[in-house]
This record gives structure tokens, sequence and C-alpha cells, in this order.
């Protein structure tokens, strides 16, 4: 696999492309800013990118407008999105066009080297990879899913950490059969399409941030 980083702090930067080098994933270029992410990607053509949500000049959201900018562009990019903290709107933003294959991770988690490497090839298969943090958040506060029992909106909560059937029963401590029925249940109480199963997932988890607006 190949990557642009595009992040400010030097620090971070280096880390990231030691860290995903000790995991046989090619750094093809590091840059600082929105024009150079969109300038890389054009030249090197990567298999993901992992962007900054706040870049310069101005530190607010030129990291999440590139983003979506390049997904635009390169329909289908994989694009796994940092952030300082967590923020609803960039994380719904990115979902938006929901057809998979974005993360967004606080950056607290790069630390945890194998969870982060994971949760990038993931992003890189197509899947949808959201922070914990951010999970937590909404799950704190009344929102639409108020309808899905205790159990279906933890496993609505592993979805959207992009984690499969088989993963989440691991999780969870139940079988394939329960949690592939606890998801058809949420399929259909956020009345969700009865086919397509992967864009449904995607679907699941956009209704789920929507909702906490």
């Amino acid at each position: 696999m190949r990557v642009v980083i595009a992040e400010d702090n030097v620090l971070l930067s280096a880390g990231l492309e030691l860290l995903l080098g000790t995991k046989g994933i090619d750094v093809a270029a590091i840059v600082t800013d929105a024009e150079g992410l969109m300038e890389a990607v054009e030249r090197h053509r990567p298999d993901a990118v992992i962007a900054d949500v706040r870049l310069p000049p101005t530190f607010r959201d030129e990291g999440i407008r590139a983003a979506l900018a390049i997904r635009q562009a390169h329909r289908g990019l994989p694009v796994l999105v940092l952030s300082q903290y967590v923020e609803k709107v960039y994380a719904r933003e990115l979902l938006s066009d929901g057809s998979g294959g974005v993360g967004y991770l606080l950056k607290d988690r790069v630390s945890r080297v194998g969870e982060f490497v994971d949760d990038l090839r993931r992003v890189a298969d197509g899947g949808t990879v959201m922070d914990p943090e951010v999970i937590a958040q909404l799950m704190a506060g009344g929102n639409a899913v108020d309808a899905l029992t205790n159990r279906e909106r933890e496993v609505l909560a592993l979805m959207a950490q992009g984690l499969g059937n088989t993963e989440i029963g691991k999780r969870l401590f139940v079988t394939d059969n329960a949690v592939h029925k606890h998801v058809g249940n949420i399929f259909s109480k956020l009345g969700l399409p009865p086919s397509d199963g992967g864009h449904r997932r995607v679907l699941a988890v956009l209704t789920f941030l929507d909702s906490a607006r």
C-alpha cells in the first residue's frame, strides 16, 4: 500500500512514516498544507490518504475540505482523517457521499500502532472507521437511534468503528447469527433499503451521525 500524508506537525508526520514503514506501508509523500496534498495525490496516485482536519494557513478546516475535494476528484479514493478533538460535523461531512473508504480518528489513536494500522487497512479496503470517542459522545446524547435496544446500539457503535459481523461477535461474546439478527433489526428500524448490505452499513453509520446533530 502507498499513502500520502498531510500533516504540519513534523514529529507526528515523521512518526507516522516510521511506524507505517515497519508495517510494509510506503509513504509516497508528506505534505504540510491542502494545496500540497492535492498536488501529491495527482502526482503519486496513492492507495489511501491520511490528512489532518486542520492545516495551514488558518488551521480551521483546510484538511477536511481537501479530503472532500479529493473524494470528488478521485471517486472512491480512501481517506483517513485525523483530528485533535471530536468534531462531529466533520465526521458527518466525510461520510456524506455514503460510499465507504473513509475514516475519522483522533490523533491519540496513532499511538496504538496495531489498531491504527488495522484501521488504515480497513479504510483502504473500502470500509468505514469512526473513532470510539466520537461514538461515545454521540451515544451520550438523545438522538433518533433511541428506538434501538441497548444491544443494537452496541452493535451499531462497533459497526461505526468499521468492524464486521465476526469481529463484533467476538467483542460482544455472541454468535455470528446473533450479530446478523441485530444488524438486520438496525437496518429495519433506521428505515434503510433491503439491498446492498455493505452500503447499508455506511448508511447506518451516517444515520447515526446525522441523528446527533
